[in-house]
């Protein structure tokens, strides 16, 4: 297959494009090398992937309509992956125009290209967050329409884009709702790579509210296999992708400190209203239509993400 893979990059676009070509399949990557975090380490993962025969890069912004529409001219895609986004619930608070600009107009620029140019199935990253703060475990069923961010309601936006087109041009279409992806080569921003890193240095680890928080942290590894798994024939299917089984902010810091072995010193933030006291994803749809679940706890995980940390941080992040 030759599928196209936005946000090629990024944490999770370079280690789907990753277990691609280990099928065989031709990847044709796109990424802005944009500067909204480290741009050593997007290299770093990029480099990785330009040493493989069946990759091409192209340096392409998403919200531009006419790069992708010259993208699509000379590509015959089969498919086309978009885990290209602006990121990030607070971010998204300070500007929300940004956020549009890729997570909105760039997903309608891929959509129209699909449309006009044949290309049959279409695959689009979503949030738990759209979700907002209603009961848990989260459902596919659950209403989506109470989102607290900008970033979040970008996300929802790009999902019923997809499902227009879907109606009208009979794209398939599989909608993947991520939940706390983590793991090595992750983004600095996350609050889980800020731990480690001002564990490590010494510094004051910021939680905001009790850190009585949690989060359904899902790895890395994981949530590929799940993307792989998403290019087959759904129709049109929003399906969660998470590990499952939800775990506190404070007990993700303490599993730190004890593989680094050293104490962490709490600061705690007014809590911050964009953000859901718990995020649980309910998989059994994910089960059912795609014969997948996560595979990896979070202690193995976020294990091999500290040692990940600890050998690479000084070049990369």
């Amino acid at each position: 297959m030759k599928i196209l893979v936005t946000g090629c990059a990024g944490f999770i676009g370079s280690k789907v494009s990753e277990l691609l070509l280990d099928t065989g399949s031709s990847v044709t990557g796109v990424d802005n090398l944009n500067d909204c975090y480290s741009s050593q380490l997007k290299l770093w993962r990029l480099d990785r992937l330009r040493k493989r025969s069946n990759f091409e890069f192209r340096k392409t912004d998403i919200s531009s309509l006419e790069a992708i529409r010259d993208l699509f001219r000379s590509g015959g895609f089969d498919a086309a992956i978009n885990l290209a986004a602006r990121v990030g619930v607070r971010a998204s608070i300070e500007d929300p125009f940004i956020y549009y600009d890729t997570n909105v107009r760039g997903t309608l620029n891929l959509l129209e290209c699909c449309a006009k140019f044949g290309t049959p199935k279409f695959l689009q990253a979503s949030s738990s967050s759209v979700y907002g703060a209603i009961a848990v475990p989260f459902r596919e069923t659950d209403p989506t329409d109470q989102v607290l961010s900008p970033y979040a309601a970008s996300k929802k936006s790009a999902e019923v884009l997809a499902h227009s087109f879907h109606h009208i041009y009979g794209i398939d279409v599989t909608v993947l709702r991520f939940f706390t992806v983590y793991g090595p080569a992750g983004r600095p921003d996350m609050a889980y790579f800020k731990f480690i890193s001002s564990i490590c240095k010494g510094e004051p680890v910021q939680i905001f509210g009790d850190g009585r928080q949690k989060r359904d942290f899902t790895y890395i590894d994981d949530i590929a296999d799940g993307v792989l798994r998403g290019l087959r024939s759904v129709g049109f299917e929003a399906i969660n992708l998470g590990n499952s089984s939800p775990v506190e902010i404070l007990t993700v810091v303490e599993m730190i400190e004890r593989l680094i072995q050293k104490k962490a010193r709490l600061v705690f933030l007014p809590t911050q209203n964009a953000d859901a006291p718990t995020t649980w994803a309910c998989i059994d749809k994910a089960n059912s239509i795609l014969g997948w679940k996560p595979t990896v706890d979070i202690a193995t995980g976020i294990e091999a993400t500290v040692e990940w940390h600890l050998e690479h941080e000084r070049d990369l992040v």
